[in-house]
This record gives C-alpha cells, structure tokens and sequence, in this order.
C-alpha cells in the first residue's frame, strides 16, 4: 500500500524535525522544506495527499503559500500550524482555503488526530465504493463524485469540505443539521476552530446556491443549519 504523502512546511528547525520523526514512525512519507517559496515548488513536483503549513515563515508566508496552491489545487487538506490566536487569522486561514487550523503548542497526537480526520472525510474519491451521489437539487444538478454543482452551463467544483457539508445537509433537506454532528462527521470534533471553519463553508454554499431563491441554507440558533427546498 502507498504511504500517504505529507507536504511539511516549519522553520523551526527542532520543531520540524520532531514532527517530521513523529510522522515518518507512524507510516506516513514526510517532505520538509523550511519556507513558503521551497514548498510551492516542491508541491508541484511531490503531489502531496495533505498539506501541514506553519503561518509565519520566511520569503512566503503560510497564507500567501495556501492561496497559490488553491490556484492549482482546490481539493488538498491544508492544516496550519501557528502560535497565532487571534479570531481574524483563524476565519481569514480558512477563507483562503485551509481546512484546519493547530495553535502552537500543541501534542503529536492531537495533529495525527487532525491528518486522520481530513483524510478520512467520506467524500474522497479514493474512499468511494463506486456509488455516485447524483441528484437534483432546485435548479441544480449535484455529483459528490465528480463534486460537481451544475446550474445550466455553468459548473462549480467544490472542495471536499463543500461537497461533504452539501451532501450533509441534503441527506436531511428540510430539517435540521445538528452542529455538532456535521463537525464530528466531517472534522471529527467540534472545537471552537472547527465550528468558524463550517461556518465559512456554509457561507460559501450559499454564495454557490444563491441563483436559485427556493434554495436557502438558514442558520437555526443554537442548532445547527436546515436547507430548506421549496
């Protein structure tokens, strides 16, 4: 069976190389480049499964490096690592495109806890048993396969998260998504970091879905979301 390959990017020297050790003992096959730049190039080459960025780094940051990389590539889990707190830069890491966010310091197992849960999620095309998820959704089309959403002409790709989330929340249109079991299911705790995380997913879904008015993604406090299909 092939490793899964883990794009490293820390310039801390001791730190990385204690996750680098970490992940490497537990099957996993680790590059480690110490700034944004070198991590750019060598992904193009590498075709990591999943991404684990520190924020602060020389010649490119780690949310200048996620923003080029979602130019390329929309679907690769990005974590972040960063001693960072403040609740701007956890929403603007996950509205470039990260999907986890891990605050300096923090525990081994806690990040091979994050990395099984986003390789883990249900809609990844490897862990499909070849049974397509295609429906009519308004005056949409939807294929959690292909994670394609198709008005007319037009298709938009959704990340894994996106497509994920949607399927959720048509599995039970009309009634309401609990909170906390689409982030168990989906991010596999639901931590206050991964609770902003859905929140800007569900914003995107409804920027996705906004052309059809019988479609509407609402917010039932202290509850969870409700599609609503009229």
């Amino acid at each position: 069976m092939e490793k899964i390959k883990i794009l490293l990017a820390e310039d801390e020297p001791f730190l990385a190389r204690i996750v680098k050790e970490s992940l490497e003992s537990r099957g996993f096959l680790v590059k480690h480049v110490d700034n944004g730049t070198k991590a750019l190039s060598l992904f193009v080459d590498f075709i990591p499964d999943i991404c684990v960025f520190d924020i602060t780094m020389p010649e490119m940051d780690g949310f200048s490096l996620t923003k080029d990389i979602r130019k390329m590539n929309s679907d690769v889990p990005i974590i972040f690592l960063t001693a960072r707190s403040l609740t701007e830069d956890v929403v603007n890491g996950f509205e470039i495109g990260g999907n986890d966010y891990l605050k300096k310091p923090f525990s081994m197992e806690e990040l091979i806890v994050r990395i099984n849960s986003l390789l883990r999620i249900p809609l990844r095309k490897n862990q499909q048993n070849n049974e397509e998820l295609k429906c009519a959704l308004g005056e949409y089309y939807f294929n959690s396969v292909a994670q394609d959403l198709i008005r007319g002409n037009q298709a938009v790709k959704l990340s894994f998260r996106e497509c994920g989330l949607l399927k959720l929340l048509i599995e039970n249109k009309n009634e309401v998504l609990s909170r906390k079991t689409a982030l168990e299911l989906l991010w596999g705790t639901d931590n206050f970091f991964n609770a902003r995380s859905m929140d800007v997913f569900i914003t995107k879904l409804r920027k996705h879905l906004k052309d059809d008015p019988a479609l509407q993604i609402v917010n039932i406090r202290g509850l969870g979301y409700k599609l609503i299909t009229e």
